[in-house]
């Protein structure tokens, strides 16, 4: 019982570390969806802003505020 426990502390990997030498994750997953064809193209350029936002950031979900940051930088005000 404690070479399984030891060998499985092992193998352990952290992936909650962040190297800031490494490359972001090529594929992250969507708060929202994957897919982004069913979209009209106004909504495909704010589900593609808040995709860039949360790959710069290492975010996999985003707040109303960032939300609304990334709106205005897309230009649209009330």
């Amino acid at each position: 019982m404690t070479e399984l426990l030891e060998s499985s502390v092992r193998e352990f990997v952290d992936r909650r570390n962040y190297d800031a030498d490494k490359t972001t994750p090529a594929r992250e997953r969507r708060q929202f969806t994957n897919r982004h064809d069913e979209l009209t193209p106004e909504a495909r350029e704010l589900a593609r802003a808040i995709d860039e936002y949360k790959l710069l950031h290492r975010r996999r979900f985003v707040t109303y505020e960032e939300m609304l940051g990334v709106i205005k930088e897309l230009g649209y005000r009330k």
